[in-house]
């Protein structure tokens, strides 16, 4: 049967029902743990007021007599379901850990999926994505979202706890018990709302806090550790932390205030209660009307009904775990990928046939005021090599990124053999799109799982690994690794060792070597000789027309010693293509080309004092 709308949104019933889907025998063990926490400590509370209110007999006849065993008999009861109620607590943390553990996993590979599933990158890029994967990640609270479903069974054995304990007490009276239960409902109802309504206000500041984070996370980071000593920006870091996390913490208190008024006024509706309570107690004892035994479960199990609805830092911890689930639920809903357009899964081997080509593209980055490519004209010729140059900001990398189909553009096409790219499955082509990006990622993997990418279990091809590290020059950095192939190239693990970002580089091209080798049709260089030095800078300039031969590749470059090997040079300038041709015509042009060719030229040609 299934759940009505109202319990299928609740948050609550979302983590239960992960638990449940994920691992139903830890869920059947909070459940038996949560009859448990609500069951043994009324059980052992009502075995001993029955135990006391054996002593006076068992005193008068002494414990050899019947009331003595009946004492004897109540004592052993009491003790042993006392011996049953401390076994809770190590209980609890065994099951603890393994559910939030579990949970931990469930969540982290939703989340995982979710930032995944888009074929693009624009995703990552927007705030209200990013303050919702802080929130979903328990980046932004001292509580973490896996422990949810733990802290909510133990809330919902106290609650049911409070409820034996109202239900001892109409034992008694009956109006003494419902009155009891009903108060705490009344006195629950709206401090659980401010208490939600804090939680609300908390989230909005999600931003500032995701920003104090961001302090806290740089301060810890090895990538940044140099900076942060030579420049000395350790009191910034501290200082900025405290001015972003007091600007998140502030509307905050001003919730917390007002929780505290609401806490007042409850006070005295709870004072009048349990008064009242006390007072129908003690003038029943007075009166002699109560015996001494049920006097005691009674008094005993007073403080015990506080659990119907009494607020502890445990609802508020909860409610700021189960404030996450609305965030992981919308990642997974909203960044799920649309279908594939009619017409569209073309084939992608073998890629282009003829030529790429930009038609009229144009790509504005959202929130920008200005598109970064205008009306941009560019053909990339199959089995031939295309370098862009152009000046810092000119657009280079986002053209890439709308080659690579990791962003759509804003106006214009990109067409394959005269076929639309987005009829192209888009994972099928990002995958024939081999590329080295300048800010390639470095995987605290061996040096082979860096290069081959055959994270999936799927075998290398030690013959083509052999080629590409020739090709890229990246055999000698290979060798002197104390496990060749296999070394962890990461200091951070044991027997791993680190590489120089020269190094870095040659891996990094050996890997996009490699993704040709194995049928990606169109390569990519973006700065490939950035972190090379002189010497492995001149043997890629004699390998370029090796690595390139017969793919068709595009290489973004500031050395024009570098593209001056392309088959064909274009100036990016202004979002447009300004110039097109060889490096011979592009010189006689005299153009923006020619101009920087000769400004960077200068700086290696020998000076005039020099000279002499």
């Amino acid at each position: 049967m299934r759940p009505p709308a109202a319990l299928r949104d609740s948050p609550r019933y979302r983590v239960l029902k992960t638990l449940a889907v994920g691992s139903p025998g830890l869920l059947t063990g909070a459940v038996v743990f949560m009859l448990a926490e609500g069951l043994i400590p009324n059980l052992v509370l009502i075995a001993m007021g029955r135990t006391v209110g054996a002593v006076p007999a068992a005193a008068r006849s002494g414990l050899g007599g019947h009331d003595g065993e009946v004492l004897l008999t109540r004592l052993t009861v009491a003790g042993l379901l006392y011996a049953l109620s401390l076994l809770r607590g190590p209980a609890e943390d065994v099951l603890t850990a393994m559910v939030q553990a579990r949970m931990s996993a469930l969540q982290q590979a939703r989340l995982i999926e979710a930032v995944c599933a888009p074929a693009g990158i624009t995703h990552l890029e927007d705030p209200a994505v990013l303050d919702r994967l802080a929130s979903a990640r328990g980046e932004l609270s001292a509580y973490q979202p896996a422990g949810a479903a733990m802290t909510l069974i133990g809330q919902l054995g106290d609650r049911l706890s409070g409820v034996v304990a109202c239900a001892v007490l109409a034992g008694f009276r009956w109006w003494l018990g419902l009155g009891l239960f009903v108060m705490w409902l009344m006195v629950r109802r709206p401090l659980r709302a401010l208490v939600r309504a804090r939680i609300a206000t908390f989230r909005k500041a999600t931003e500032p806090l995701r920003r104090s984070w961001y302090y806290i996370h740089l301060a810890f980071r090895p990538a940044a550790a140099k900076e942060v000593r030579v420049f000395g920006l350790g009191p910034w870091l501290v200082g900025n932390y405290r001015e972003h996390n007091a600007e998140a913490m502030r509307p905050a208190g001003e919730e917390i205030r007002r929780l505290n008024g609401r806490i007042a006024m409850s006070t005295v509706l709870i004072l009048a209660g349990y008064g009242t309570a006390a007072v129908t107690l003690g003038t029943a004892a007075y009166r002699h009307t109560l015996p001494l035994g049920t006097l005691v479960t009674m008094l005993t199990m007073l403080p015990a009904t506080m659990q119907v609805g009494g607020l502890t830092a445990a609802d508020i911890a909860l409610e700021t775990m189960l404030s996450s689930v609305p965030d992981l639920d919308a990642l997974t809903t909203d960044l799920r990928p649309a279908p594939v357009p009619a017409g569209g899964g073309r084939a992608v081997a073998g890629r282009p046939h003829r030529e790429i080509r930009f038609e009229g593209v144009s790509f504005r980055y959202p929130g920008a005021d200005r598109d970064v490519l205008q009306d941009l004209d560019l053909v990339l010729e199959a089995g031939r090599s295309l370098a862009v140059v152009g000046v810092n900001g000119a657009g280079k990398s986002t053209l890439i990124s709308l080659l690579a189909a990791l962003r759509t553009p804003t106006a214009g096409r990109v067409l394959v053999d005269g076929v639309p790219l987005e009829e192209f499955p888009v994972r099928d082509w990002q995958r024939h799109v081999a590329a080295v990006f300048q800010d390639f990622t470095r995987l605290p993997l061996t040096a082979r799982e860096n290069v081959t990418m055959a994270l999936s279990g799927e075998a290398a091809d030690p013959e083509v690994l052999a080629a590409v590290a020739r090709r890229a020059g990246a055999v000698e950095p290979i060798e002197g690794l104390p496990d060749g192939w296999d070394t962890i190239l990461s200091a951070q693990y044991d027997g791993g060792r680190d590489l120089s970002g020269g190094q870095w580089q040659r891996i990094a091209l050996a890997r996009a070597l490699y993704a040709v080798e194995r049928g990606a049709g169109v390569l990519v260089l973006d700065e490939p000789t950035a972190q090379l030095d002189v010497r492995a800078e001149a043997r890629f300039y004699d390998r370029f027309l090796t690595i390139t031969e017969g793919v068709t590749s595009l290489i973004i470059s500031h050395r024009f010693s570098t593209v001056r090997r392309a088959d064909r040079i274009a100036v990016l300038d202004g979002g447009r293509i300004t110039e097109s041709g060889s490096h011979d015509e592009l010189l006689r042009a005299g153009g923006t080309y020619a101009e920087m060719f000769r400004l960077q030229a200068a700086r290696f040609a020998p000076s005039r004092e020099a000279r002499r």
